[in-house]
């Protein structure tokens, strides 16, 4: 039987690829997730690798089985760079998997390979209002995007804004530039208490807004069920940062939020992501997950969109270019982000569709564990 034999892991600024090699010679590639991922890469070195290593590979199903395997023998670390780093050996057997059969990882999960509605994910707030609301013009001639995602308060803000009167400003300024037709989301990225996310929501309403991300500080579900139960015909989101799969039963069983948004990376890959898939369908929620970079976690969460019954209505798409993320420049021999009419498209080539520039890869920190 086919066994995991090799795990490589290439780091360089905030990207950290993956290669898995089987006993057979076959190959996958993955990511771990981005931001600090030489952190990432020693924890799966060290506490991921020794468990899954000579483990047998049948079928894509021992993916869930490896990665609680490694889950479970680390019960004392439940913590983000466990999952960070689990995620990057679960995204390259997907791939594995995927070059095997010859197949895209969303029919792997069920799904097939086509195009997706994207909105364009703003990361700036120190962005003035008519300079977001231009830009956003501007993507929507070039790119044909309809749906825009734009940032309020500030970044665990405390009440307090940006700067006084940005996100009284930016919501009326992004919606005339717009129109009436455009589909606008906001991140608030735990910025209010419930009092103030309210007072902003009811603004977010006046002016059409759908989707109010984070409102609170995202551990205080209880804070984000209050602003969600006080506001109507205005979904309030959030999950980007959950891991642990207690808090999202938890955020599920007490209607904390109308939409779920998992990380693929932050969560630990595909296969721990589908139980909060899982949880949402029961319960009758969509999920929308977080993807806010070029990396590889947009791909993945476009398979991942592709094939889930309960996806949302589009996938979330960083404008960002090597101003804001340098890193991200250079990762692919060729993008596989290429926007037209507002979509993206997964294609039909075996597993991810993508392959790494050997150029960056050269340039890349190389480590290595093997099954001897």
């Amino acid at each position: 039987m086919m066994k995991l034999r090799r795990i490589e892991t290439f780091c360089r600024d905030e990207v950290g690829f993956v290669r898995v090699t089987a006993s057979d010679g076959a190959v996958g590639w993955g990511q771990v997730s981005t931001y600090h991922p030489d952190i990432s890469a020693l924890v799966l070195h060290r506490q991921v690798a020794p468990w899954v290593l000579g483990q047998p590979l049948a079928g894509t199903a021992s993916i869930a089985s490896l990665v609680e395997r490694a889950c479970e023998r680390e019960l004392k670390f439940p913590g983000s760079h466990l999952y960070r780093a689990i995620g990057g050996v679960d995204t390259a057997l997907w791939d594995l998997f995927g070059r095997l059969e010859g197949q895209p990882v969303c029919t792997l999960l069920g799904g097939t390979p086509g195009p997706l509605r994207a909105y364009a994910s703003s990361m700036k707030r120190d962005i003035r209002p008519e300079q977001e609301a231009r830009r956003f013009r501007e993507l929507r001639e070039r790119y044909g995007f309809d749906a825009f995602k734009f940032r309020i308060g500030a970044e665990f803000g405390h009440d307090v804004d940006e700067w006084p009167g940005r996100t009284e400003a930016i919501v009326p300024a992004v919606r005339a530039a717009l129109g009436a037709d455009a589909t606008l989301l906001v991140d608030a990225n735990s910025g209010f208490s419930p009092a103030r996310a309210i007072e902003v929501g009811q603004l977010l309403q006046a002016h059409g807004v759908c989707h109010f991300e984070e409102p609170c500080p995202y551990w205080e579900m209880e804070q984000t069920r209050q602003v969600r139960e006080a506001l109507s015909g205005l979904d309030v989101t959030g999950g980007e940062q959950d891991n642990y799969l207690p808090a999202w039963r938890h955020m599920v069983a007490t209607r904390a939020v109308d939409v779920l948004q998992p990380d693929v990376c932050y969560m630990g890959g595909i296969a721990r992501t589908l139980q909060v898939v899982a949880l949402a369908r029961e319960a009758g929620l969509p999920v929308t997950p977080h993807s806010a970079n070029l990396s590889l976690v947009t791909l993945f969460t476009m398979h991942l969109l592709r094939a889930i019954p309960n996806a949302g209505p589009y996938l979330e798409f960083s404008i960002e270019g090597a101003d804001y993320y340098p890193w991200q420049e250079g990762l692919y021999v060729e993008s596989p982000y290429a926007v037209r009419n507002g979509r993206v498209a997964v294609s039909d080539a075996p597993g991810w569709g993508v392959e790494i520039s050997p150029a960056w890869l050269a340039g890349a920190t190389r480590q290595v564990s093997e099954w001897s």
